[in-house]
């Protein structure tokens, strides 16, 4: 995909990946990655006694696959400058090894900074499992590149 300035976004404008199934190498590593230990991300007897019933992947995951869903876009590959922040971020159902996960990004607003070098871009960000089932949403400003002048 072409990457995208702060000019060519339309608002609103939606954006969905492709799956991405969990697999253990992933909980493992990313326990490893993050240091939280906790048993139900690695401990398969005591996970089992949970309400869960299996392991669960760190909930702090799904933000970072997430970000990696976004990027194989490329719609801001050379246009992002910074993302700005995660507000209202929700863990509204776990991600459990097999899931198979897809993210969907609407970009909601626009606006330039105060001195109008570089644009605000607000998105809004959504991360489904293979049933259907809404697992993590909140939203991440971003900053992003004006059109290079010629």
């Amino acid at each position: 995909m072409t990457t995208l300035y702060y000019e060519d976004l339309e608002i609103p404008s939606k954006f969905v990946s492709t799956g991405r199934t969990v697999t253990d190498a992933d909980a493992t590593v990313f326990c490893m990655i993050s240091g939280d230990w906790n048993p139900l991300h690695c401990d398969d007897e005591y996970a089992r006694t949970t309400r869960f019933g299996r392991r669960v992947v760190g909930g702090i995951f799904g933000i970072t696959l997430l970000t990696g869903m976004f990027t194989r876009w490329g719609v801001f590959e050379l246009s992002a400058v910074a993302m700005l922040s995660i507000d209202k971020w929700e863990f509204k159902a776990p991600i459990l090894i097999g899931d198979t996960l897809h993210a969907e990004m609407v970009l909601t607003g626009k606006r330039l900074t105060s001195k109008g070098d570089f644009g605000i871009v607000e998105r809004e960000f959504s991360l489904i499992n293979q049933d259907g089932t809404l697992v993590q949403r909140g939203t991440s400003p971003m900053m992003i590149a004006l059109r290079p002048q010629a």
